[in-house]
């Protein structure tokens, strides 16, 4: 409380602290202070980097430029669509600054980061503070997104409070290739089953003598060696690409080589497997490999990819990398609030719940801050219903029956069924339909 001129108290809204300024922090942040709530967000950049981060500003994407589909009818895309209906700030920052890359979004990462900085700076209710956190407060409302890559002090401090032993498993991220270094007389410009307009992938075709040698060239290079105390536990959505080759010489090519819906025009002919570069900047200067993430050491890179037709002069502007990711085992220790049923005072979100991708991190944000502010007015927050693909997202990760939890990426196996039979390719309009009457519903009760 405060005092006025004329001797009267104020009561102020309560204010929250939310460690850790990524996507699902920046989120949670946004939607606090549009309902009038202040915010102490806390970045421990650049006082503190993890191993994947480079930038000091907010919201930095380490992996992949891309948010993957638009579109309604697959579940990140209309997941993205609930989070705009929702006010998202990181869709409008996403929105704002995307660059071309065929059905999917992908946004210029700098342009993202620093939309999504100045929008919080600008904001009355937003305080930023530059300083790590390494014991959480006991005695406030506190919101958790300290990402996958927790400092080591955060996450003994967290273990503390759960008294939860962490699950992790190895993430690892794409290279990324210099435009100008690019062969263009061996590479072509196209879309996948898209012939009207000149595509936005930059792809590398090889012959099936191609694909084979530099699939034996995968299965022998030299990996990065991990520390004694660290094993394997790779997420299956984002495996090495050498993981995926040791599954067999066809795996690559049904996977993230596969060749569908892309004709050479060199030769009128789908090639044998493909390998696509979509553009990571506006500019177009910049190009990552398309589903490329790797631990394979920096030279053993230079020297296998660019045995790639198209990439024998490839200058690297960042090579791939592997680092371990931490997340809660949340089914048992969060409610679906995400709140820790143990302290309701505190709430986690972003990767450390375990929701895999930037957009299921982000969505968790906002939800997050939605919650926030409901325990602070003292209010009953019902969540979106599960046939939406917020309230199946935090179905996921807050159902008390799951024995093995596992990250996941949003995807409709996650919904409530459809209630009747649908074919196959209809299936995504069905549920998107649904969905977004569901989450409206949801919205007008929430207001």
């Amino acid at each position: 409380m405060i005092k006025s001129d004329i001797d009267q108290e104020i009561v102020l809204p309560k204010s929250v602290i939310i460690i850790g300024g990524g996507l699902a922090g920046c989120e949670a942040a946004w939607q606090l202070s549009k309902r009038g709530i202040p915010v102490s967000l806390f970045e421990m950049k650049p006082e503190v980097f993890s191993p994947a981060h480079k930038t000091e500003h907010l919201a930095e994407l380490v992996c992949s430029n891309s948010l993957r589909s638009n579109a309604i009818e697959n579940a990140v895309g209309l997941l993205k669509e609930e989070m705009r209906t929702m006010g998202s700030l990181i869709m409008e920052a996403a929105d704002a600054t995307s660059v071309p890359a065929g059905r999917a979004l992908a946004v210029d990462r700098n342009l993202f980061s620093l939309f999504i900085e100045n929008k919080l700076s600008s904001s009355d209710n937003v305080e930023i503070i530059r300083r790590e956190v390494t014991q959480i407060p006991d005695d406030s409302t506190v919101i958790i997104a300290t990402g996958p890559l927790t400092s080591d002090a955060m996450a003994e401090s967290i273990s503390t409070l759960t008294g939860s032993e962490y699950l992790y498993f190895y993430d690892a991220i794409s290279p990324i290739i210099y435009e100008e270094s690019l062969d263009y007389t061996k590479v072509f410009k196209a879309s996948r089953y898209d012939d009207t307009v000149k595509g936005d992938y930059i792809n590398c075709p090889l012959t099936v003598e191609e694909y084979e040698s530099f699939w034996r060239e995968l299965l022998d290079g030299e990996e990065v060696s991990l520390r004694d105390f660290e094993d394997r536990k790779c997420f299956e959505g984002c495996l090495p690409i050498e993981v995926i080759a040791r599954r067999g010489i066809k795996t690559l090519s049904f996977g993230p080589m596969k060749p569908v819906g892309l004709v050479d025009p060199r030769t009128g002919k789908q090639p044998h497997a493909v390998i696509q570069l979509r553009q990571e900047n506006r500019e177009a200067t910049l190009f990552n490999m398309v589903g490329f993430q790797t631990k394979l050491t920096w030279p053993e890179q230079k020297r296998i990819f660019r045995t790639i037709p198209g990439l024998e002069g490839a200058e690297f502007a960042r090579y791939g990398s592997i680092h371990r990711n931490t997340f809660l085992n949340s089914p048992a220790l969060l409610e679906n609030t995400l709140q820790l049923r143990s302290h309701r005072n505190i709430f986690f979100c972003g990767q450390v719940t375990g929701v895999e991708g930037y957009v299921e991190s982000a969505a968790s944000g906002l939800l997050a801050g939605i919650s926030a502010c409901h325990h602070l007015s003292k209010k009953v927050l019902s969540i979106p219903p599960r046939e939406t693909a917020l309230g199946a997202l935090i179905h996921h990760i807050a159902r008390k029956d799951l024995k093995h939890f596992q990250p996941m990426n949003i995807n409709f196996g996650l919904f409530s069924p459809l209630p009747h039979k649908i074919r196959k390719r209809e299936r995504g309009r069905h549920y998107a339909e649904r969905s977004l009457k569901e989450l409206g519903g949801w919205k007008d009760n929430l207001n």
